[in-house]
This record gives C-alpha cells, sequence and structure tokens, in this order.
C-alpha cells in the first residue's frame, strides 16, 4: 500500500553555497561514485532533500540509490493519469519493494475535466503539447516543491539520454533548489550493471522497445518510429519542461 511519510531530510541546517563552492562542488563529484555523491549532496546541501521520478524505463537505480541512503526520502511522482497501465503497477511494485516514501501529485483540473474544456492537447500541435505539459507536469512540480520546502531535488538525469541533457552538471540550481543527478555521467551500460547487481527490474515496456517513458498519447516504442528523437511528444521536442537548465 502506498502511503506517504513525512521527512526531515538529511540536514536541513546545510548552509546554501556560494557559485564558487558550486563550482568545487561539481569538481569533487567527478571523482566520485553515485553512492558518494549522493552522500555528499545529503550533507552538504539544505534539506529537505526529495527524489522526483517519472518511474520510467530505468527509474529503478535513482530509487534504490536514494532510498538506500536516505529511506524516507520524499518521492514525487507526477501523475497526468494518462500513464500507462504498465507504470501504474511499476509504482506498486516499486513503492512496496524498496519501502518509497511516495507523494503523487497532479494537475489541479481532472484529466476528463481538461479534455472537456480544451481538447485533447496533445493532438493540437506543439503549442497544445507544451500547454498540456504546462499543467500536468511543470506547475505540479512547482507545487509540490513548495509544499514540501525543497530545498535540494535529486533526479535521475544522465547526459547520454539526449542532446538537450548533454551538459547535465552533478549539482545545479533550479529556481532556488539545488538539482542533484548522481548518475549523470553513467553509461546505458553502467545502468544495466547496476540493475543486475541489485535485482531490480526495467519498466515492464522496456523490453517491448519503449526507450522514454511518458503518456500513453506521447509515447512511442523504437519500433514505431524512424528516429529515436520521434518516441516523445511525436519529435516535435524532447522535454517536457520540468528539468528546466541548471545554473
Amino acid at each position: 500500500m502506498i502511503q506517504a511519510r513525512a521527512s526531515h531530510g538529511a540536514d536541513s541546517n546545510a548552509v546554501p553555497l556560494d557559485p564558487a563552492a558550486l563550482i568545487d562542488l561539481n569538481r569533487r563529484c567527478t571523482d566520485l561514485s553515485a553512492d558518494e555523491r549522493v552522500s555528499l549532496a545529503l550533507t552538504q546541501l539544505p534539506g529537505t532533500h526529495v527524489l522526483t521520478s517519472s518511474f520510467g524505463a530505468q527509474a529503478a537505480v535513482s530509487l534504490h540509490l536514494l532510498s538506500k541512503a536516505c529511506p524516507d526520502i520524499p518521492v514525487i511522482l507526477l501523475d497526468t493519469g494518462h500513464l500507462f497501465p504498465e507504470t501504474y503497477n511499476f509504482v506498486v511494485e516499486l513503492a512496496d519493494r524498496l519501502a518509497l516514501n511516495l507523494h503523487v501529485y497532479s494537475a489541479r483540473m481532472t484529466t476528463a475535466m481538461q479534455e472537456a474544456v480544451y481538447g485533447r492537447r496533445w493532438e493540437q500541435g506543439l503549442e497544445g503539447i507544451e500547454a498540456y505539459n504546462h499543467d500536468n507536469k511543470v506547475e505540479p512540480l512547482a507545487r509540490a516543491l513548495k509544499e514540501l520546502k525543497v530545498g535540494t531535488w535529486f533526479t535521475g538525469l544522465r547526459r547520454s539520454q539526449a542532446p538537450s541533457r548533454s551538459h547535465t552538471p552533478f549539482v545545479g540550481r533550479v529556481d532556488g533548489a539545488y538539482k542533484v543527478a548522481p548518475i549523470a555521467d553513467w553509461s546505458d551500460r553502467e545502468i544495466s550493471r547496476y540493475l543486475k547487481a541489485h535485482q531490480l527490474p526495467y519498466h515492464p515496456l522496456w523490453s517491448q522497445g519503449y526507450l522514454s517513458i511518458g503518456d500513453v498519447h506521447t509515447t512511442r516504442s523504437i519500433y514505431e518510429v524512424d528516429e529515436v528523437e520521434q518516441t516523445r511528444f511525436f519529435g516535435l521536442k524532447r522535454e517536457c519542461g520540468i528539468h528546466t537548465e541548471c545554473i
């Protein structure tokens, strides 16, 4: 059963870093393991600490890393109401197995009401997709970060996932919070090795050619498209908007 729990973070009294210290922290992370990066961020960056997860193809890695280091860390899931049935089952499976402190956030307007008022926005070109993503992903995440009083936000972003992520820092600043990507430099092979070593599963749709898994209506398997970029948002864009540029 999924039930959110309160969390005080590893060190809510950590002092925010000045720009030079942030640069130095990134430099130090280069030679550290992912576990060491997580530990460093938990002790040196301000709380509350949270992890966001889409419970996508390789999500079990970050969920395991963070829940092992900080068992009560809030895990934020943005539920659009249009995730694959396999994703919802994957959420339940991992939440139970890893004893996740799951916090589910959704749009203020229900999916049925959105479609009645706006129509099927994912079929309305780039403008419609961006409006849909804002209401169902960007705004709910902003609300989650505010309500949970987040100081440090962990993600599973990796530089090799897409050109738009190629310069992902280990630690950055976004909207007043620190954003940490402890596996930013990992390859697909390292992901596979970690999953095997800890007997963790890929998303159920991974074996069917789904490399990046979001909503049912804007996600395609690699077998349905001509280019990898077309597996999300019909190739019109790559990012949903929640992963803005770090500074």
